[in-house]
């Protein structure tokens, strides 16, 4: 099993199972919250839209068995001398400790850590929610943690005090350790356990319009205090390739995975721009069953790209257009169904004509008799809609989807 620099699709759960014990150095995760919203998401290259669901409806107790699950595996593959950051929010963040705690051991919990952050909305009766909580824990009592690239400045406030004022920032007498009067450390301040990072800027460049998005400069904080150069990093919820992104541009080696493959082709992008070479995806659907269990926003996904098309960025008002052809930006529709009927390409004709175009593609599991005929008829009338199956899209390479589109034109 590759364990450097790969990106594996799928239920993280599945792939974990196949790692060797003790093979990871730093763990961070960011699962789905238990939050009960739904995100749907625009990336910011226009070609992917993805729905993003943090739903649990078995509640809290249903959430915490499928965090326990993966955190299990998660600690087994996790080196003795390796780190844990667990990132959540205060709807589960007692629950999720009181079960690392049983996994890890109680006195291997290391931090709780606040991350503060500011904007977006606040409640009228209430305090303004504005911080999330990364949990952080060891394996044993032997981890890194590298203090001296994590210091931070002194506040303006500490450097103009008076000398005599600075006993609590002064270098303690320790054996071995050079003891300088009140002077603060010329390294910097040692880290607190809350971190003040503002959300990402909507104009930043880093930012890719996915809707739980972390900071870099949050990543490169934890990755720098817990691993060393060429260590071993995984995200199993890599989602946007954040983790991976800043690991690759700290010089460390690292295994994404997501459920995704929209979010998987995504963040190997981001890290090939970062320098990533032979980037490799493995576990993308590569048959009709792997295609069927796709949630429906992946596999709209999955069948325009295979087209080579583009997603439509509307998702209200679309008129049943689910994305466009690269070429002549022709309407393509999608549907994750077997034995489309007459009655599908009867609409599609309808949104064909409202966005004046001539012609258009439908893709689906399999068409019936009543749908070919549909479209034989409206081509005696200048409108031309092919039908694509899944599988025809299996089969196709570039150049034969290319060959295929300018065939159709």
């Amino acid at each position: 099993m590759k364990l450097e620099n790969v990106i594996y699709c799928g239920d993280n759960l599945i792939w974990l199972k196949k790692f060797p014990d003790k093979c990871i150095d730093l763990i961070y995760l960011d699962p789905p919250f238990f939050s009960n919203r739904h995100y749907e998401v625009i990336f910011n290259d226009g070609e992917e839209i993805r729905s993003f669901q943090d739903r649990w409806k078995g509640g809290i107790n249903h959430y915490i068995e499928w965090m326990k699950e993966r955190v299990f595996e998660l600690h087994r593959v996790l080196k003795d001398t390796g780190s844990f950051y667990l990132h959540c929010d205060w709807h589960a963040s007692h629950y999720l400790k009181v079960m690392c705690d049983d996994i890890f051991g109680y006195k291997n919990f290391r931090n709780e850590i606040i991350w503060c952050y500011s904007g977006g909305g606040v409640p009228k009766k209430d305090f303004a929610k504005k911080h999330d909580i990364i949990l952080r824990y060891s394996k044993s009592k032997n981890y890194i943690f590298n203090v001296d690239d994590v210091r931070q400045s002194y506040s303006e406030e500490i450097l103009s005090r008076p000398k005599s004022s600075y006993a609590e920032h002064s270098y303690r007498s320790i054996p071995g350790r050079k003891t300088i009067g009140w002077d603060l450390n010329p390294k910097g301040k040692h880290p607190d356990d809350w971190f003040y990072m503002p959300i990402i800027n909507p104009d930043a460049r880093e930012r890719l319009r996915y809707p739980t998005q972390k900071p870099e400069a949050l990543m490169e904080r934890i990755i720098k205090a817990s691993s060393n150069k060429s260590d071993l990093i995984l995200d199993p919820f890599c989602g946007c390739g954040t983790t991976i992104a800043v690991a690759q541009r700290l010089q460390r080696k690292w295994i994404g995975i997501d459920v995704s493959p929209s979010a998987c082709k995504l963040m190997k992008n981001r890290v090939e721009k970062n320098g990533a070479r032979g980037v490799e995806i493995i576990g993308l659907p590569v048959n009709i069953e792997d295609l069927k269990n796709l949630p429906a926003f992946e596999f709209q996904n999955w069948c325009v790209g295979a087209l080579g098309g583009t997603i439509s960025p509307k998702k209200v008002g679309d008129m049943g257009i689910d994305g466009f052809t690269f070429f002549n930006r022709y309407p393509i529709q999608v549907k994750q169904s077997e034995n489309i009927g007459r009655n599908v390409v009867d609409n599609f004709e309808t949104a064909l004509q409202r966005n004046k175009k001539d012609r258009g593609y439908i893709i689906a599991l399999s068409f019936g008799k009543g749908a070919y005929e549909e479209v034989a008829r409206i081509k005696k009338e200048g409108l031309f809609i092919e039908l694509l199956t899944v599988d025809k899209l299996l089969g196709f390479s570039e150049e034969k989807v290319s060959d295929k589109m300018f065939e159709f034109y």
